[in-house]
């Protein structure tokens, strides 16, 4: 008895454990592409991993850095990762011009424009009329330079308002706070680090963001590669039921999602990164996210923002049918 007993018990034993060797070997691999490196603002991937949100979902997820929108787009087109987080407006850039390019947007991130221009209290900058003839630095690389005219524009201004200058991104915050330049152009997810440069050499800092002055659009989001969404739709579902509750974690947890950052890229100072966090939660938990949902991508602020892309971008409206790079798929599973 007791020798039949002591069988059953290794062969369940055995079984169990097979079946939980089993189970981890059937987690699903999934390579996320960030359109640039480690920051504040891509917190909600890692929370993901270190929150064990995506092992709850039977996935084991890889994050990849990138340079830019535009290769993360491209990774993403050519297989080299299955989901990442892009420009929405290079998306839809680069498929008006490539009708073939693979790849969808799944799910809005930032549903208001990150682009502003930081100045300091003491230059009397406290509104956009009051950038004309302003010196102004920019990075010669930001999305943000192609939407400058627009917005000029759209606040009575001429498209060379203001003296553009451009610099290394590096040196746009010495150059703001020398008095070098009378303003800079950066996204508001930098606010924290602006903002601690400008009390260091006792300055105020102004900010003054291009979404209050009439450039309302969807900016960064999750995109996927058609070939994931149609070949892998459970995973990519799983996926993005974890990156939702991971996004909304990082807006209700900032420290702890900074924890969630830091732990896996270890370089990346905390207290920078917390700040980040609340700066970017704006441009993802407010008045659109409320109406529309979080992670909404609507059929009427996509047009609009395809009407300012294919005018920054000085391609012809028609030249794409803004709905043809949106799959609602995963959003609508949620």
């Amino acid at each position: 008895m007791h020798k039949r007993l002591t069988r059953s018990f290794l062969l369940a034993a055995s079984l169990t454990g097979g079946l939980m060797a089993q189970s981890a070997l059937a987690a699903d691999e999934v390579t996320y592409q960030l359109d640039w490196l480690p920051g504040g603002d891509k917190s909600p991937v890692y929370v993901g991993v270190q929150e064990g949100f995506f092992e709850e979902e039977g996935l084991e997820v890889s994050i990849a850095s990138g340079r830019g929108s535009t290769d993360a787009i491209t990774k993403i087109a050519t297989g080299q990762a299955d989901i990442g987080s892009a420009d929405i407006g290079a998306l839809m850039a680069a498929k008006a011009q490539d009708e073939s390019l693979p790849v969808k947007a799944v799910y809005s991130i930032f549903n208001q424009a990150p682009h502003a221009f930081f100045t300091l209290a003491k230059n009397d900058i406290s509104e956009m009329a009051d950038m004309e003839g302003k010196k102004v630095a920019t990075s010669p690389f930001t999305s943000s330079n192609a939407f400058l005219p627009l917005v000029l524009k759209e606040n009575g201004m001429a498209e060379d308002a203001v003296n553009l200058t451009k610099a290394d991104p590096g040196a746009l915050g010495p150059m703001l706070m020398s008095g070098s330049t009378d303003a800079i152009i950066a996204w508001v997810t930098n606010i924290a680090l602006f903002a601690d440069q400008a009390e260091a050499t006792g300055n105020e800092l102004v900010v003054l963001p291009w979404s209050d002055a009439g450039l309302e659009l969807y900016s960064s989001s999750v995109v996927a590669s058609e070939r994931f969404l149609s070949e892998r739709p459970d995973v990519a579902k799983r996926f993005m039921r974890a990156f939702d509750k991971s996004l909304k974690f990082t807006s209700e947890n900032p420290r702890k999602a900074a924890e969630a950052l830091h732990s896996m890229v270890p370089e990346v100072d905390m207290d920078v990164v917390t700040a980040q966090i609340g700066d970017t939660m704006e441009l993802i938990m407010n008045e659109v996210s409320e109406r529309d949902g979080v992670g909404a991508l609507t059929e009427e602020r996509v047009a609009l923002t395809w009407d300012w892309v294919s005018q920054a971008e000085k391609l012809g409206h028609d030249a794409l049918d803004p709905e043809a790079i949106i799959d609602r798929t995963l959003i609508e599973a949620l």
